[in-house]
């Protein structure tokens, strides 16, 4: 047996409505008519809308719930407030060295306190030395907060001295052979011979040049590369031997530190020598692991018949 609350909400338990919860003790029981009822029962008339207490919306006479406002009809639980969102603040209204604030609901972990306690922190900031970030944050005597300095700004304590800038320290001198390559102070040249001797000890299946007069060139800096050209890997010599195939790309460097000539082989396929101008010819490379001196008189070997003469440059020659 169906029963009609007050509110005219139907229900099947007996003692409180099942849509509203409303006692049904002096509700009338809405029962099937009899069969020799004269009259059919009227359905219950139900208002059009159901006006809601707390925002005065109009909502569906059934509704459970405020479709505005959220207020519950059956309970007449009023609607959680709505919270804030919370946005971090910009740079310029940050308060130097506190924390940056952030969810306003998320208490501290030491004393429960929450952002909105950042007006006691700026009274706590007043005892500190004199050597704390002398940043001003706080409020005047008449209430009217200051306007926030912009996030770049520092505005000095009236009772904290600024010390002067220190003037910049001058630029050190680089030191003397700091550059490897740098200009010669006397013209030095290098002569590149096709040695004929030293073709026939190497055994190289390469038809040797004609020999003739040595090329001639002049060394204007303290480091010089020798080796063959080659445009693809950006390789340009300073004693460039492109016509003896047993030389290598980057075979060896000569330097200089003004009186005395060091030689050093880069890893050549075919080592780099250093012999006496008269006398039998050397045997034995160089070792890769650093430069070795040309003492006077000595000449340098490498390739399948090529000899190098360092020595000063002539007066005709520069």
């Amino acid at each position: 047996m169906a029963r009609t609350c007050p509110e005219g909400h139907l229900s099947r338990a007996e003692d409180y409505c099942d849509v509203c919860g409303l006692s049904l003790a002096d509700a009338a029981s809405v029962d099937s008519p009899d069969a020799d009822a004269t009259s059919p029962d009227l359905a219950p008339v139900r208002p059009a809308s159901m006006e809601c207490p707390n925002c005065s919306a109009e909502n569906a006479p059934d509704a459970l719930f405020c479709e505005n406002c959220g207020y519950d009809h059956t309970t007449g639980t009023m609607p959680r407030p709505v919270e804030p969102l919370a946005f971090p603040l910009p740079m310029s209204m940050r308060r130097p060295g506190g924390p940056m604030p952030s969810d306003p609901h998320v208490h501290a972990k030491d004393g429960g306190a929450t952002a909105d306690d950042d007006h006691g922190a700026a009274d706590a900031t007043a005892g500190e030395p004199a050597d704390a970030d002398p940043v001003r944050s706080g409020s005047d005597s008449d209430g009217h907060d200051d306007e926030s300095p912009p996030a770049d700004a520092v505005v000095p304590d009236k009772d904290v001295s600024v010390p002067a800038p220190a003037p910049a320290a001058p630029a050190a001198a680089p030191p003397a052979d700091a550059n490897p390559s740098r200009s010669l102070d006397e013209p030095w040249v290098a002569e590149v011979w096709i040695d004929p001797d030293w073709y026939a000890d190497q055994g190289s299946s390469e038809r040797m040049p004609s020999p003739g007069l040595p090329t001639v060139i002049l060394l204007r800096r303290t480091s010089s590369l020798i080796g063959r050209a080659s445009r693809s890997r950006g390789i340009a010599p300073d004693i460039d031997i492109s016509g003896d195939p047993g030389v290598s790309r980057r075979h060896a460097q000569v330097t200089t530190d003004g009186a005395r000539w060091f030689v050093e082989d880069l890893g050549s396929a075919n080592g780099t020598y250093i012999g006496a101008a008269t006398g039998s010819l050397p045997t034995e490379p160089i070792s890769v692991s650093g430069r070795v001196e040309i003492s006077p008189g000595e000449q340098v070997y490498l390739g399948a018949w090529t000899r190098i003469v360092i020595r000063k440059a002539a007066d005709g020659e520069v």
